[in-house]
C-alpha cells in the first residue's frame, strides 16, 4: 500500500511537468490553451510547470539516495 503512495506521489507532479512541455511546445505554435490569455503567458506557465515537477522528481530521487547512503562523500554536503 505505501508503494502505491509513492507511485501516485510521484506520477502527479509527472503529469504536471508533462502537460508542462505541452503547454510549451503549444505556445510555440501559436496554439493558445482556452483559459490562458495569450502565448507568452502559456509559455511561462508552462515552464513553471515543467520546472516544478522536474525539481520534485529529482528532489525526492535524490533523497532516497542519501537516506539509502548511495550518495558519495565527496559530493555530499553534511549537516
Amino acid at each position: 500500500m505505501v508503494r502505491i503512495i509513492a507511485v501516485f506521489v510521484l506520477l502527479i507532479p509527472g503529469v504536471l511537468a508533462a502537460f508542462g512541455i505541452k503547454l510549451m511546445r503549444d505556445a510555440l505554435f501559436a496554439e493558445v490553451f482556452p483559459i490562458l490569455i495569450n502565448t507568452g503567458v502559456q509559455f511561462i506557465v508552462g515552464l513553471i510547470l515543467f520546472i516544478g515537477g522536474l525539481a520534485f522528481i529529482g528532489g525526492f530521487v535524490v533523497h532516497r539516495d542519501r537516506k539509502n547512503n548511495l550518495v558519495n562523500r565527496e559530493k555530499r554536503r553534511d549537516r
